[in-house]
């Protein structure tokens, strides 16, 4: 059997390892665009920082140790066309410039995602960067360590702007984050964004709120940034909007793709193609709690889903249980955690909610350096079944929300959660911990 991974870094190679554990005479072929396997594409904002100081460390394996298991592995070939009727599909060696033909027994899709870089005026200026790849890191690293750049503007708060703005704070460079919508990170609720924002400019960050980027002004290199409000001046600019799924080669296949590009899949990760299978930042995914497939591109959840299409490339049949979103930041002395459904989530199905934010601590304040953990929680109504949780705090928020997640995995309700046996001791936390006061908060 041939089998054909299209996109070599998390739902792939977890897809390809999988198969050659399971079945070793399965012949594997990987088509990657880049020139990087298997790396924690999470850990860039650090590289960039100097906090990790090697941009090995982020790869977990190598092409030749994936080559070691038998796989055949292309670094810098792209699958422009996939002809579904004929089993087969194009590609382009991107250093040859050569196109070449292949076919498959059975396919996977595992492109990933690319920015989305709306066509500004003057967005063909030097020192405009992005930061989704290996690739990326490496070159906005470069940059950043010269010492004429100084003033750093980063458009968009979302979860890769604000870890960049840190990541710039870090190095001593003055960042100004510009962002269209009324608030930051907006995957979390109001109350926890307010306290973010203020950690953000306590840090020396400035925020432009409500603002919309029109352009860049500048000769050769970019020198500042024009929005509907004003202008201000940029060394640097990340553009930090958001990522779209990197499908358009799917374009006329006969691949179902939602409206913003995403490959249809079900439960097995099959799409509606018979042989053909897609898992990660590109494709759609199961959400257990709205019971609904959902675009929600995170490391975690394609790397669950690539373990699962491996196997079911070689005949099985294991359905992706769902995900919950669960995501974590850290904001400078903040750590901020999510899981389960928003509030506005909640509001958008539809469901009688109700909603609890409690302030609560770490630990008792007899043991020393006891410090705040907000925690909002999403309960249906009439139930009390929990539906999200979001926290926030100097130490112990996310540990929490991973509590929460596995509640609401387990449709608990918040009267169950607010006993269940958690440790005690003073270092760590209460004889009721954070997770019991939200939970017994629930009216």
């Amino acid at each position: 059997m041939k089998i054909v991974v299209i996109g070599g870094v998390a739902a792939g190679m977890s897809a390809a390892s999988k198969i050659k554990r399971m079945n070793p005479e399965a012949e594997v072929i990987v088509y990657e665009k880049g020139r990087f396997l298997s790396y924690g594409a999470c850990g860039l904002p650090y590289y960039v920082s100097g906090e990790n100081d090697d941009y090995r460390k982020m790869i977990a394996r190598t092409k030749e140790q994936f080559e070691e298991k038998g796989m055949k592995i292309f670094l810098r070939h792209e699958v422009v066309k996939v002809v579904p009727e004929k089993k087969q599909i194009m590609v382009k060696d991107i250093e040859s410039n050569k196109m070449l033909l292949d076919s498959y027994d059975k396919l996977m899709i595992a492109t990933g995602t690319v920015p989305i870089i709306p066509s500004f005026k003057g967005g063909n200026l030097e020192n405009i960067h992005v930061l989704k790849t290996l690739e990326d890191g490496i070159r906005l690293k470069e940059k950043v360590n010269q010492p004429h750049i100084k003033e750093v503007v980063i458009v968009g708060g979302g979860y890769i702007g604000i870890e960049v703005a840190e990541a710039m704070r870090h190095i001593g460079k003055n960042v100004r984050v510009i962002e269209l919508g009324d608030r930051i990170l907006k995957t979390f609720d109001h109350e926890l964004t307010e306290l973010a924002q203020e950690e953000l400019i306590k840090q020396g960050v400035e925020l432009t709120l409500g603002e919309k980027v029109e352009g860049f002004i500048g000769d050769c290199n970019v020198e500042g940034v024009q929005t509907d409000q004003g202008t201000y001046k940029a060394d640097l600019v990340l553009l930090s909007i958001g990522v779209k799924p990197a499908t358009d080669f799917l374009q006329g296949s006969g691949i179902a793709l939602e409206k913003n590009g995403a490959v249809v899949i079900d439960r097995e990760m099959r799409t509606n193609i018979e042989h053909i299978y897609s898992a990660g930042d590109c494709a759609m995914v199961y959400h257990k709690v709205k019971e609904e497939n959902d675009f929600i591109p995170l490391g975690t959840t394609a790397n669950k889903c690539g373990r699962i299409t491996g196997i079911n490339l070689l005949g099985g049949h294991q359905k992706f249980v769902g995900t919950l979103g669960s995501a974590a930041i850290k904001v400078f002395d903040l750590e901020m955690g999510r899981t389960g459904l928003s509030e506005e989530e909640a509001k958008k199905l539809a469901i009688e909610y109700s909603t609890t934010f409690v302030k609560s601590v770490d630990h008792p304040g007899y043991y020393p350096n006891q410090t705040p953990i907000w925690i909002k929680l999403i309960t249906e109504k009439r139930s009390k079944r929990i539906l999200g949780a979001q926290a926030i705090g100097n130490k112990g928020a996310v540990l929490r929300i991973d509590v929460f997640a596995v509640a609401i995995h387990n449709a608990m309700t918040a009267d169950e959660l607010g006993m269940v046996d958690l440790c005690y001791a003073p270092p760590f936390a209460g004889v009721w911990d954070a997770v019991h006061i939200a939970s017994n908060a629930v009216e």
